[in-house]
C-alpha cells in the first residue's frame, strides 16, 4: 500500500505545523482510504510528503464524445540533463496524443524570440497545427504561449498582456471543435504571488461576459492551495482549483505548478499527468492531460455568446 500526503487540516503550532493530517492511502486494488494522523512532526509530515509517490491522475468514468486537452512548459527544449533537444520535446508531444495543446517557453526569451520547436514536422506526423500566427514569423507564440489543435475551426484569436513586474501575456483562442465552441486560454503567470493574483484577475475579467465554455490551462507557478492560493480569484467560476496533481520538477513531481481549469469545471471528466521515461528527461515540467466532456455540454444546449 502506498500512501500518498493529500493536505493539511488544523490548528497551527508555533512552527506553523498542522495539529492533524489528512493522508490518502492508495491500494493494490485501487481503492482510496482516507487516514488521519493526531501527531504529526516536523521530520514525519516532511518525509510523508517527500518520499511517497505522488498521485498522477483523477478520473470519473470515461465519458463518450470527449477530447483530450494538454499543456507542457517545454523549458526552451532544454531537459534535465542540460541538453537542448527540441525533437525530444517533440516527441512527448506525440506521447501526448492530444488534441489540443497549450505549450509554454516555445521562444527565446530574449533577441529576436525565435521559435525552437519544429512545427512543420509535428503538423505532417500529429496533424496538430498552431491556432495563430504570430506578427513575428520567426517565433511561434506570443510571450512563449503557444495554442496547436488537430481539428477544429478557429473562431477569434485575443493576445492579451497580464500585469505583474514581468513581461507575462496570455493567448485566448475560440475554437469550434465538434459542434462546440470553446474559449482555450494559454498563460504562463508569472513568479511573484501578487503578479499571479492580478493575473488571474486579468483574465477572470476577459471571460466575465463571455457565456461559452472555457478552459484555462498553462504554467500558473501556483503551488499553493487552499487559502493562500493565488487562484482563489478564478472560484466559483473556473475549477477544480484545489484538485492539484505535482508535476514539477520532472524528475521527482512535488509541486502542481501546471494546471487545466474549466469554466464549467463539470467540463473536465478527467486530469492526469504524463510520466514517461522520455517526459522526465526532455523538460523540467511535466505535462498534463485532461478529458473535456463536450457531450455534457451538448446536452446542456449551451449557445456561445460571440462578442
Amino acid at each position: 500500500m502506498e500512501l500518498l500526503l493529500l493536505h493539511i487540516v488544523g490548528q497551527s503550532t508555533r512552527f506553523s505545523l498542522p495539529s492533524c493530517l489528512w493522508f490518502l492511502a492508495v491500494s493494490s486494488n485501487g481503492n482510496l482510504i482516507c487516514m488521519l494522523d493526531q501527531t504529526p512532526s516536523l521530520s514525519t509530515s516532511f518525509a510523508a510528503a517527500c518520499c511517497q509517490e505522488p498521485p498522477t491522475s483523477i478520473k470519473a468514468n470515461r465519458v463518450p464524445g470527449s477530447v483530450t486537452i494538454a499543456s507542457y512548459n517545454v523549458h526552451k527544449c532544454v531537459g534535465t540533463d542540460g541538453r537542448f533537444d527540441p525533437q525530444r520535446v517533440g516527441d512527448v508531444i506525440r506521447e501526448l496524443g492530444a488534441d489540443i495543446i497549450a505549450l509554454q517557453e516555445v521562444d527565446e526569451r530574449t533577441g529576436r524570440r525565435q521559435g525552437l520547436l519544429d512545427l512543420k514536422s509535428l503538423r505532417r506526423e500529429t496533424d496538430l497545427v498552431s491556432a495563430h500566427t504570430p506578427e513575428n514569423l520567426g517565433s511561434h507564440g506570443w510571450h512563449g504561449n503557444l495554442i496547436l489543435a488537430r481539428k477544429g475551426v478557429v473562431q477569434a484569436v485575443s493576445l492579451v498582456r497580464l500585469p505583474g513586474l514581468e513581461p507575462r501575456g496570455a493567448l485566448i483562442v475560440d475554437l469550434e471543435i465538434e459542434g462546440v465552441v470553446l474559449r482555450v486560454i494559454a498563460a504562463h503567470f508569472g513568479l511573484l504571488r501578487r503578479s499571479r493574483t492580478k493575473q488571474a484577475s486579468a483574465l477572470l475579467e476577459a471571460t466575465r461576459s463571455v457565456l461559452r465554455p472555457t478552459i484555462l490551462l498553462g504554467d500558473l507557478n501556483e503551488w499553493r492551495v487552499h487559502s493562500r492560493s493565488s487562484l482563489l480569484a478564478l472560484l466559483p467560476h473556473f475549477g477544480p482549483i484545489h484538485t492539484v496533481l505535482p508535476s514539477f520538477p520532472s524528475r521527482f513531481p512535488l509541486l502542481a505548478l501546471d494546471r487545466i481549469l474549466a469554466k464549467p469545471p463539470s467540463l473536465i471528466s478527467s486530469l492526469e499527468v504524463h510520466q514517461t521515461p522520455l517526459s522526465r528527461i526532455a523538460s523540467d515540467h511535466l505535462p498534463i492531460k485532461a478529458r473535456l466532456n463536450l457531450q455534457g455540454l451538448r446536452q446542456l444546449h449551451l449557445q456561445p455568446d460571440y462578442l
